[in-house]
């Protein structure tokens, strides 16, 4: 049988990178490839309705064994962020954790240390899984794909289990905000869903910001340099000046934590006749997304009077919405999960992510999705790992998760 650790060593290794600036769907051919592999992988474990789709995304049912019992969805994504490159990865597992720095073989330079990685000391004797340091691992979300074809493989295993059935969804493209674009509620068919794609371990995550995005287009006037006294107005100059004026002491990513929102602008693309800024808006109360679209106009307006022929317009665009809002549509996706951490010997971890997830969306649409973990650490970045003991246990959980639906009607 395959084991988790294989499953997830052969995952990482396809590079599945999304990519931002397409329309296509996948926006990048290595998540077609990883999803024809899980395809295969699922046929052969015998789950029932197994395809993948024409937009990628890989679909296929545990059949249940208790009639009448409700069905469940477990979702996982394929992309990896497109914020480092996944090309050629190279997994390196460190058994029996020695509890010291990790030098990253592969660049020296780049080291997991545990005075700057939270729980990390906490993991002595486990085993870590690393890329070598040139690449993202893609535990996000390959340590999930690996979690659920692992626990979809022990249920088929072991008809004794009772259980209802099981929708496994494996999308596309959630890195860049598009992972739930082309699902079909009625497709998944189930009653609750819940996302694989959280950090440590016996996390149950309920809440996530709720966010918009601002684009901010400033628009200047161009005129040869030489000769632009009192004629050239620099939209780069006034972006800079815009950015400056957001609020860094109270309102950034820098200076937050915990409950605390902010604005953070993290692209800014142009030239002296354009210049764009994008700027990410986040809260966990939807109504302070207003209050922060307010500063972001309060500034414009402060340099349209310092620059009569400016042109300045803000864009604000939904993206998604603090998932806690819509969770309270069926409490048992919430309840049963806590109960199945317990079950699997573990304390579940309330959590309010300072993010979001597919779940977020989901939820929206009508599916309560909460997010589980599965054992990620570092993510986004070339020092990301993954612990196998954790991603063994996210498996117990879901195997729990499971047997406590079965009861349900």
């Amino acid at each position: 049988m395959d084991t988790l650790l294989d499953r997830f060593t052969r995952y990482v290794k396809v590079e599945t990178t999304a990519v931002e600036e397409t329309k296509d769907y996948p926006s990048s051919p290595g998540q077609l490839e990883l999803g024809r592999m899980l395809v295969d992988e699922l046929k052969a474990l015998k789950l029932s309705d197994v395809s993948q789709d024409e937009n990628g995304i890989v679909w296929a049912t545990v059949p249940g064994n208790v009639p009448g019992a409700p069905t469940i969805a477990w979702l996982a994504h394929m992309d990896t962020s497109p914020e480092f490159t996944a090309k050629n990865v190279k997994p390196i597992v460190h058994k029996n954790y020695n509890g010291k720095d990790i030098t990253l073989p592969g660049d020296p330079t780049r080291i997991i240390r545990v005075d700057e990685t939270e729980g990390m000391a906490d993991l002595v004797g486990k085993t870590l899984i690393t890329s070598d340091g040139t690449t993202l691992l893609g535990a996000d979300d390959k340590s999930g794909l690996a979690v659920i074809m692992t626990a979809a493989a022990q249920l088929m295993a072991h008809p004794e289990l009772k259980h209802g059935p099981i929708r496994v969804v494996l999308t596309c493209d959630e890195e860049v905000g598009r992972g739930t674009d082309k699902l079909d509620l009625a497709k998944i068919g189930a009653a609750v869903g819940y996302t694989l794609d959280g950090d440590g371990e016996a996390g149950l995550e309920n809440e996530t910001w709720s966010a918009n995005v601002a684009v901010v287009t400033i628009t200047g006037k161009n005129i040869h340099p030489g000769y632009a006294k009192g004629r050239m107005i620099n939209a780069i100059r006034l972006a800079a000046q815009f950015v400056e004026r957001i609020p860094w002491h109270w309102l950034s990513p820098e200076t937050t934590e915990g409950r605390d929102g902010f604005l953070h602008p993290y692209v800014i693309e142009g030239g002296v006749p354009e210049t764009k800024i994008r700027v990410l808006l986040r809260s966990f109360v939807t109504a302070e997304l207003d209050t922060q679209a307010k500063v972001l106009h309060a500034i414009a307006d402060t340099i349209r009077a310092e620059h009569p022929g400016a042109r300045i317009v803000i864009e604000i665009k939904e993206q998604y919405r603090n998932m806690i809002e819509y969770l309270a549509k069926d409490p048992r996706a919430v309840k049963l999960a806590e109960q199945a951490i317990r079950a699997a010997g573990l304390t579940p971890k309330f959590k309010s992510i300072r993010g979001g997830t597919d779940g977020s969306k989901l939820s929206e649409k009508g599916l309560p999705t909460p997010n589980l973990s599965v054992g990620m650490h570092n993510f986004h970045s070339p020092l990301e790992f993954a612990v196998l003991e954790q991603m063994e246990s996210a498996v117990k959980i879901l195997v729990e998760l499971a047997q406590l639906w079965g009861k349900e009607k």
